[in-house]
């Protein structure tokens, strides 16, 4: 089956797009002046990546987009082989382990701070899984914590707060935002480096 995801400059030029972009949709007219091709050309690839699995479509504002499948069985080895950034194979034991959706999160527009715990981290205790900052829509969260659901096989608790919120919260020592702290987490984005010094030994 995997035979198949080639075969043309156009499909191959859709794999780079779509795997630089983990968690990022586009709708046909984009994708074209995205990577220089015709558009029938596009709509055929789109049909033949669909068809594979490698990519999803979903329908909103009257346009189909398109974003590639996190969960399909060769995500990984692609993501090697077209991602841009090289990604390396571990050194040593210790190299730590980083799963496909936390690619999806980072790729989130405007996320300032993002710290995983709970249930997404081993030995965590706390009741949140996920803590989101920034100006963030929601739908495309909801989207990104569907995928980790998929990928865990269990629902996850997620918040999200502006930036202004998150950084009062933060000096103040608010109950919410310690309790994740102090429990164990690891922090995927720290835009700004307010993080830094509460990282310490709590990352996994």
């Amino acid at each position: 089956m995997i035979d198949a995801l080639f075969g043309s400059k156009t499909r191959v030029k859709l794999l780079h797009l779509f795997l630089n972009n983990p968690g990022k949709a586009f709708y046909v007219r984009e994708i074209t002046r995205l990577i220089n091709e015709q558009i029938n050309s596009v709509r055929r690839e789109l049909l033949n990546m669909l068809e594979v699995g490698i990519i999803t479509s979903d329908s909103s504002d009257n346009k189909l987009y398109y974003e590639v499948n996190q969960q399909y069985e060769y995500y990984p080895p692609l993501r090697v082989i077209f991602a841009d950034q090289k990604i390396l194979p571990a050194k040593n034991k210790a190299a730590k382990y980083r799963p496909a959706w936390q690619d999806a999160i980072m790729q989130l527009p405007r996320l300032r701070v993002a710290i995983a715990a709970g249930a997404l981290v081993k030995g965590s205790a706390s009741t949140i899984d996920l803590l989101l900052v920034g100006n963030i829509s929601p739908n495309k969260v909801k989207d990104v914590v569907a995928v980790i659901e998929r990928q865990e096989g269990r629902e996850l608790t997620y918040s999200i707060l502006s930036y202004d919120e998150f950084y009062y919260r933060l000096s103040v020592r608010d109950k919410f935002i310690t309790t994740i702290l102090t429990n164990k987490h690891t922090v995927l984005v720290d835009v700004d480096n307010i993080l830094k010094e509460n990282e310490g030994d709590n990352d996994a």
